[in-house]
């Protein structure tokens, strides 16, 4: 960026991803401590699940194919419960009923960030997903998500009816994978330096530290 006292951060992330709702939650709570960071920030879209149904599919079923049965996919998601304890979240896994094809959700996510929204549209999907169980695959839910965070409603779901920005997604999902990117979220500071996971607030002040140190030198 032109402004020596910015940089980048981009985030590359998946609504329906736990560790990026954890993650998110811990670069929150670091930003929260240091008013004056310096990152400017941008959400990129990342399909976990790109051969998922346009219309998703039922929750159950999908988490016993992906793990093998009920067990293995409680045992899965064990250290996904744990670690949204530690960071004071509630996931209500119990409500979610539906794994949505998250395409329209990054869709929304673009025309947010177009707005200066971003970084709302982002919060709003992971609150609708993980805490109230609701299906963010939906056009009418996206539409109210988007009436939440004041975009006009009537217009996203005009758009989401359309394929705009579809080929943008996937080809921008398709550049992180070319760069390496395999699992999220995935942290890119100054758009050199990965930070793969759910890092601790404790690290990422440590990074923001660094950085004020050498904008300041």
């Amino acid at each position: 960026m032109d402004d020596a006292s910015t940089i980048k951060l981009d985030i590359i992330s998946d609504p329906i991803c736990p560790w990026c709702y954890i993650g998110k939650t811990h670069l929150d709570k670091a930003l929260s401590q240091v008013p004056g960071h310096p990152f400017v920030i941008e959400w990129h879209p990342f399909q976990l699940n790109p051969e998922m149904p346009a219309e998703g599919m039922d929750r159950r079923a999908y988490l016993e194919g992906k793990f093998g049965g009920k067990e293995a996919a409680v045992r899965a998601y064990a250290p996904v419960v744990d670690a949204a304890e530690k960071a004071g979240l509630s996931i209500n896994f119990e409500a979610m009923k539906r794994t949505p094809n998250t395409m329209d959700a990054h869709r929304l996510i673009h025309w947010a960030g177009i707005e200066g929204r971003q970084t709302a549209a982002v919060s709003a999907l992971f609150k609708a997903y993980f805490e109230e169980g609701r299906d963010i695959g939906s056009h009418d839910t996206l539409a109210d998500i988007a009436d939440g965070i004041d975009m006009d409603a009537s217009v996203v779901l005009r758009l989401l009816q359309s394929d705009s920005d579809l080929e943008d997604i996937r080809a921008r999902d398709a550049h992180s994978r070319q760069m390496g990117v395999n699992s999220v979220p995935t942290f890119i500071v100054a758009g050199k330096h990965a930070v793969p996971g759910a890092q601790p607030p404790e690290l990422w002040i440590k990074v923001i530290g660094e950085l004020m140190e050498q904008i300041n030198a």
